[in-house]
């Protein structure tokens, strides 16, 4: 059975938090990366202690090679060897149309979205295949609905970048599955966390949340369900879905 140690990228807010509390909550041991909010990766890390978990914040750029590499490294010798990884990680910016979007915009959305999710599986694989000796395990890539919506007139490079996620997904789950690792991919709608400020809209996922069939947005803590029943047995004969928990958009 694979060990009990997650990495969550992403993890110091929105549903890398809810991730990294509520797998906590189910026996996990938590690497909590973050970018740059220490501040808030140190309380994720003290609510899970407090709860009687373990975890240790990781400071870690996904879109570098060195500290992607470097982060899986601290987890391993805090925590275990790592049985599950979310890539979480992602970021968006203002909405705009194509043609006016410049390319050092486009170029940090891929680099982020597209190669910090590829280096997080990546290195999960290295330290998951059973191949490399590794013990098997469980990848959940964080894709979009705006995958298969495209976004237009918002951001379709966001959205683009949601699509390579999916393929990664399918193309990935069919080569590691052989290894023992199961690789998926969560498509969340319209979820009220602090991305939206990001891109200038703080206020979005409450409005047009509302216009989804079920008539609100979702929450990080929802998502974070989907994702850790992913990561757990329960989940031992599911790889390759691309799981829409987006409230019937």
């Amino acid at each position: 059975m694979p060990a009990k140690t997650l990495l969550v990228t992403g993890a110091s807010r929105g549903i890398g938090r809810a991730c990294a509390l509520l797998a906590a909550r189910d026996g996990w041991s938590v690497g909590v990366n973050y970018r740059e909010d220490g501040k808030s990766a140190d309380a994720v890390v003290e609510m899970i202690a407090k709860g009687g978990g373990r975890a240790v914040a990781l400071k870690g750029d996904v879109a570098v090679e060195a500290d992607a590499v470097a982060m899986f490294d601290a987890a391993t010798d805090a925590l275990g060897p790592i049985g599950a990884a979310i890539a979480n990680a992602g970021v968006v910016a203002p909405t705009a149309r194509l043609a006016d979007m410049s390319a050092e915009r486009m170029r940090h959305i891929f680099e982020v979205n597209v190669l910090g999710a590829f280096l997080t599986a990546r290195e999960a694989a290295r330290r998951m295949s059973k191949s490399l000796g590794g013990a098997g395990g469980s990848i959940v890539l964080i894709s979009s609905a705006a995958a298969r919506l495209g976004s237009p007139n918002l951001y379709v490079d966001y959205a683009a970048s949601k699509g390579a996620i999916d393929a990664l997904t399918l193309g990935l789950s069919k080569e590691l599955g052989p290894d023992g690792v199961r690789v998926n991919a969560i498509r969340p709608g319209l979820v009220d966390t602090e991305i939206h400020a990001s891109g200038g809209e703080p206020d979005r996922a409450r409005t047009l949340g509302a216009t989804a069939p079920l008539g609100r947005p979702g929450t990080a803590e929802e998502i974070a369900e989907a994702a850790v029943w992913l990561i757990s047995d329960a989940a031992s004969y599911v790889t390759g879905a691309l799981l829409d928990v987006a409230g019937g958009r």
